[in-house]
């Protein structure tokens, strides 16, 4: 199997240079780690108001509308097994100028990721215990991951897996607590299938309100293509831990929606405000006390937020060390420390960024929200592009499978679209910025290189 990878890497003009040592199940971790299992404690509130009661609802359909994303990774990552996920897909399926500004648009994704979740959980910590200053929290979490991805992939790994056992521990327990609760009728609760689905309240205006929602709670699946590299079983079990993780996470949000759903039967709306931002909280407080309260608001926040920047941090390192590879950035960043076999520099430089930003933007969480939004849907629709381009357009079909490689990426780019367009302005600003700028840098390789591929064709040629 390890020649065979070897062998498309090859193919495809690179050489194994990352260290191939992460299997399925690690891959399936690290895919779940960045979605976050306890992910919708955060946002339930607003995601119950916006469907009217019907939370678990929205993440239903916020799986269907993932799965075409999904299918989409999956065929692009069996096409080309390397490192750089939509960047890669793009460059390969469209050309060389498409991937270099679906990579660009991507980095916003994910160069902001480890700074939001670094400042998420500073602010969370600083709630609690005011003492500890936010830039100080900042700056110690960031240390303490950027040591274990610098220690390599497999340290990365086991940590992934301790932190996201840790997560669904929580997780059991609240599903435990929850069902107790339910069973004595605490607060009026009941099982009753309206916050799955009720007719009197399903509307297209709603079912299209919450797939935005939806489709925002699931970004992270997609980090596990930039880890094809470094998989011991390639491009199959990336495309196999890409869907299966987010068939699991999209089981767990809906079981504790639909749990903490029952626990509010008698609450038509949160306020805006407070009260929508801690509707957890609440409900945690109604299942399991004051002490379990305080365990979801730090220790839920803090472990989701260490794994989830944890991963976020290796994954971009692989997406700057593949597109500086490729000559589109810095051939610095290309670097790959020999004894551990990891993108070292690309690691640090990522840290870096995330330290500036998290300093300069610790006060600044929506406006940091709207922009890693923007950039991870972008990235999407270049995905989905990417496959209709790759399988039908330059190859006239292929191999006739018309559902994989044309209806789903089709409908999964207007999918994506939809929710792009209706995504907030300050997102748009912000988006249409970075992209103008990755415009005047493809420009400026161009003009330099006569396209953006030359620098690492002329090193392979002196090579």
């Amino acid at each position: 199997m390890g020649d065979a990878n070897a062998e498309a890497q090859g193919a495809l003009g690179y050489r194994q240079e990352l260290k191939r040592s992460l299997s399925a199940f690690d891959l399936l971790v690290y895919g779940l780690v960045f979605i976050a299992p306890i992910a919708p404690w955060s946002a339930f509130g607003f995601v119950y108001n916006a469907s009217h009661g019907m939370a678990p609802l929205v993440y239903v359909v916020g799986l269907v509308a993932m799965v075409f994303t999904a299918f989409s990774y999956m065929s692009m990552s069996e096409a080309f097994p390397v490192a750089g996920s939509v960047y890669a897909y793009a460059g390969r399926g469209i050309g060389e100028s498409a991937g270099f500004l679906a990579g660009w648009a991507l980095l916003l994704d994910y160069l902001l990721i480890p700074t939001l979740v670094y400042v998420l959980c500073a602010v969370s910590v600083h709630a609690i215990i005011p003492a500890l200053p936010k830039p100080a929290l900042v700056v110690g979490f960031l240390v303490f991951n950027t040591a274990i991805n610098l220690l390599g992939i497999e340290s990365t790994a086991r940590i992934s897996v301790a932190l996201l056992g840790l997560q669904l521990i929580l997780v059991a327990v609240f599903v435990v607590l929850a069902l107790i609760a339910v069973s004595h009728g605490v607060n009026g609760a009941h099982f009753t299938t309206a916050p799955l689905f009720d007719a009197a309240k399903v509307t297209p205006p709603l079912i299209f309100g919450a797939l935005s929602l939806a489709v925002l709670s699931f970004l992270g699946f997609d980090a596990i293509s930039t880890l094809t590299e470094e998989a011991k079983g390639g491009a199959r079990a990336v495309g196999w831990a890409t869907m299966l993780s987010l068939l699991v996470a999209a089981a767990l949000f809906i079981v504790q929606t639909y749990l903490a759903s029952l626990m509010v039967l008698n609450q038509g709306a949160f306020a805006k405000g407070e009260e929508a931002n801690t509707a957890f909280l609440t409900i945690s407080r109604m299942v399991g006390g004051e002490g379990f309260r305080w365990i979801v608001s730090i220790v839920g926040v803090v472990l989701s937020g260490l794994a989830g920047a944890l991963t976020a941090q290796a994954a971009t390192a692989r997406l700057l060390y593949s597109m500086a590879r490729d000559g589109r950035l810095p051939r610095l960043l290309a670097h790959v420390e020999p004894k551990r076999q990891t993108p070292d520099r690309a690691i640090l430089f990522v840290a870096a960024v995330s330290l500036v930003l998290g300093l300069l933007m610790v006060d600044q969480l929506e406006l940091l929200t709207s922009m890693v939004n923007f950039g991870a849907l972008t990235g999407f629709l270049a995905l989905h592009a990417s496959v209709v381009v790759h399988f039908f357009l330059r190859r006239g079909g292929g191999d006739r499978r018309w559902f994989r490689h044309f209806v789903s990426p089709v409908l999964g780019f207007a999918i994506v679209a939809y929710v792009l367009f209706n995504a907030e302005a300050n997102a748009k600003i912000a988006g249409a910025v970075w992209m103008g700028v990755g415009l005047l840098a493809l420009a400026w390789l161009k003009w330099r290189g006569g396209r953006p591929g030359a620098l690492l064709e002329a090193e392979t040629r002196r090579d």
